[in-house]
Protein backbone atom coordinates (compact mmCIF):
# COMPACT_ATOMS: atom_id res chain seq x y z
CA UNK A 1 0.00 0.00 0.00
CA UNK A 2 1.24 3.36 -1.14
CA UNK A 3 2.29 6.27 1.99
CA UNK A 4 -0.45 8.33 0.15
CA UNK A 5 -3.10 5.76 0.18
CA UNK A 6 -2.42 4.77 4.13
CA UNK A 7 -2.04 8.59 4.95
CA UNK A 8 -5.78 9.20 3.07
CA UNK A 9 -7.27 6.14 5.37
CA UNK A 10 -5.90 7.38 8.77
CA UNK A 11 -7.48 10.79 7.51
CA UNK A 12 -10.54 8.88 6.62
CA UNK A 13 -10.79 7.24 10.02
CA UNK A 14 -9.83 10.31 11.74
CA UNK A 15 -12.52 12.32 10.71
CA UNK A 16 -15.21 9.33 10.64
CA UNK A 17 -14.17 8.93 14.50
CA UNK A 18 -14.70 12.63 15.08
CA UNK A 19 -17.92 12.50 13.87
CA UNK A 20 -18.87 9.61 15.65
CA UNK A 21 -17.78 11.39 18.78
CA UNK A 22 -19.79 14.51 18.19
CA UNK A 23 -23.23 12.58 17.55
CA UNK A 24 -22.28 11.16 20.98
CA UNK A 25 -21.77 14.24 22.71
CA UNK A 26 -24.19 15.69 21.04
CA UNK A 27 -27.42 14.39 22.81
CA UNK A 28 -25.30 15.02 26.25
CA UNK A 29 -25.41 18.97 25.60
CA UNK A 30 -29.24 18.51 23.99
CA UNK A 31 -30.20 16.47 27.62
CA UNK A 32 -28.20 19.39 30.28
CA UNK A 33 -30.34 21.80 27.75
CA UNK A 34 -33.45 19.73 28.69
CA UNK A 35 -32.47 19.61 31.97
CA UNK A 36 -32.19 23.45 32.39
CA UNK A 37 -35.35 24.09 30.11
CA UNK A 38 -37.22 21.81 32.31
CA UNK A 39 -36.00 23.62 35.57
CA UNK A 40 -36.84 26.89 34.05
CA UNK A 41 -40.24 25.64 32.83
CA UNK A 42 -40.69 25.04 36.51
CA UNK A 43 -39.50 28.31 37.88
CA UNK A 44 -41.86 29.78 34.80
CA UNK A 45 -44.49 28.09 36.56
CA UNK A 46 -44.87 30.78 39.82
CA UNK A 47 -46.48 33.80 38.81
CA UNK A 48 -47.52 36.84 39.89
CA UNK A 49 -51.31 35.60 40.34
CA UNK A 50 -53.43 38.63 41.87
CA UNK A 51 -52.40 42.17 42.78
CA UNK A 52 -54.58 44.27 45.43
CA UNK A 53 -53.15 47.62 44.96
CA UNK A 54 -55.89 49.66 46.24
CA UNK A 55 -56.66 48.98 49.63
CA UNK A 56 -60.18 48.95 50.52
CA UNK A 57 -61.15 51.65 52.08
CA UNK A 58 -59.54 55.21 52.71
CA UNK A 59 -56.08 54.99 53.18
CA UNK A 60 -55.88 56.21 56.58
CA UNK A 61 -52.12 54.27 56.99
CA UNK A 62 -52.93 52.08 59.95
CA UNK A 63 -51.73 48.85 59.47
CA UNK A 64 -54.78 46.88 58.90
CA UNK A 65 -55.10 49.61 56.18
CA UNK A 66 -51.59 49.23 54.79
CA UNK A 67 -51.65 45.12 54.91
CA UNK A 68 -54.73 45.31 53.24
CA UNK A 69 -52.18 46.13 49.91
CA UNK A 70 -50.93 43.02 48.77
CA UNK A 71 -49.58 40.62 46.13
CA UNK A 72 -50.61 37.16 45.48
CA UNK A 73 -47.61 34.41 44.04
CA UNK A 74 -48.70 31.24 43.16
CA UNK A 75 -46.92 28.26 41.86
CA UNK A 76 -49.21 26.18 39.12
CA UNK A 77 -46.12 23.64 39.19
CA UNK A 78 -46.88 20.19 40.86
CA UNK A 79 -43.23 20.56 43.22
CA UNK A 80 -42.48 22.77 45.75
CA UNK A 81 -40.06 26.12 44.75
CA UNK A 82 -37.83 27.46 47.17
CA UNK A 83 -38.31 31.12 47.09
CA UNK A 84 -35.57 32.08 49.29
CA UNK A 85 -33.28 35.00 47.72
CA UNK A 86 -36.31 35.89 45.60
CA UNK A 87 -37.49 39.38 45.25
CA UNK A 88 -40.52 41.40 44.62
CA UNK A 89 -40.37 45.11 43.36
CA UNK A 90 -42.35 48.00 42.52
CA UNK A 91 -42.09 50.21 39.88
CA UNK A 92 -40.30 53.08 42.26
CA UNK A 93 -37.60 49.90 42.80
CA UNK A 94 -39.00 49.13 46.34
CA UNK A 95 -38.04 45.87 47.17
CA UNK A 96 -39.35 42.79 49.39
CA UNK A 97 -36.69 39.93 49.51
CA UNK A 98 -38.28 36.66 50.50
CA UNK A 99 -36.73 34.80 53.13
CA UNK A 100 -36.70 30.71 54.07
CA UNK A 101 -39.77 30.41 51.68
CA UNK A 102 -40.89 27.06 50.50
CA UNK A 103 -43.92 27.49 48.39
CA UNK A 104 -45.34 24.07 47.96
CA UNK A 105 -46.75 23.08 44.82
CA UNK A 106 -49.95 24.27 43.71
CA UNK A 107 -50.13 26.92 46.75
CA UNK A 108 -50.53 30.78 46.71
CA UNK A 109 -48.87 32.91 48.89
CA UNK A 110 -49.98 36.55 49.45
CA UNK A 111 -47.15 39.18 50.49
CA UNK A 112 -48.93 42.17 52.45
CA UNK A 113 -47.22 45.45 52.79
CA UNK A 114 -47.36 45.95 56.26
CA UNK A 115 -46.22 44.48 59.66
CA UNK A 116 -47.63 40.36 60.64
CA UNK A 117 -46.39 37.58 61.40
CA UNK A 118 -45.51 34.99 58.37
CA UNK A 119 -47.36 31.92 57.97
CA UNK A 120 -47.27 29.47 55.04
CA UNK A 121 -50.35 31.68 52.90
CA UNK A 122 -49.12 34.89 54.22
CA UNK A 123 -46.00 36.71 54.40
CA UNK A 124 -45.90 40.32 55.58
CA UNK A 125 -43.03 43.05 54.43
CA UNK A 126 -42.92 44.86 57.63
CA UNK A 127 -43.59 48.68 56.01
CA UNK A 128 -45.32 51.35 57.84
CA UNK A 129 -46.80 52.94 54.76
CA UNK A 130 -48.12 52.22 51.15
CA UNK A 131 -45.97 50.72 48.41
CA UNK A 132 -47.99 50.04 45.93
CA UNK A 133 -49.42 52.85 43.46
CA UNK A 134 -53.18 53.22 43.52
CA UNK A 135 -53.17 54.56 39.72
CA UNK A 136 -49.84 52.82 38.11
CA UNK A 137 -47.51 50.62 38.77
CA UNK A 138 -46.17 47.15 38.11
CA UNK A 139 -44.58 44.24 40.19
CA UNK A 140 -41.56 42.33 39.11
CA UNK A 141 -41.01 39.04 40.64
CA UNK A 142 -37.10 37.61 40.17
CA UNK A 143 -35.89 34.84 41.03
CA UNK A 144 -32.40 34.12 43.53
CA UNK A 145 -30.12 35.00 40.25
CA UNK A 146 -32.08 37.60 39.09
CA UNK A 147 -34.12 37.07 36.05
CA UNK A 148 -37.87 38.02 35.76
CA UNK A 149 -40.32 35.50 36.46
CA UNK A 150 -43.20 37.62 36.07
CA UNK A 151 -44.63 41.24 36.20
CA UNK A 152 -47.90 42.37 36.67
CA UNK A 153 -48.37 46.10 35.07
CA UNK A 154 -51.88 48.27 35.94
CA UNK A 155 -53.24 51.81 34.99
CA UNK A 156 -51.56 53.96 31.80
CA UNK A 157 -52.63 51.38 29.06
CA UNK A 158 -51.78 48.32 31.52
CA UNK A 159 -55.04 46.01 32.14
CA UNK A 160 -55.18 44.77 35.76
CA UNK A 161 -56.11 40.88 36.14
Amino acid sequence: MSASRTARRIAATTLAAGAVLSAVALPASAHDNDRDRARHHEQSRVEISDVQANSPGFDNGTNRSVNAEWVEITNNGRRSVDLDGWTLRDSDGDRYRFRDVRLAGRATVRIHTGVGRDTRTDLFQGRRTYVWDNRSDTATLRDDRGRVIDTESWGRGHHHR
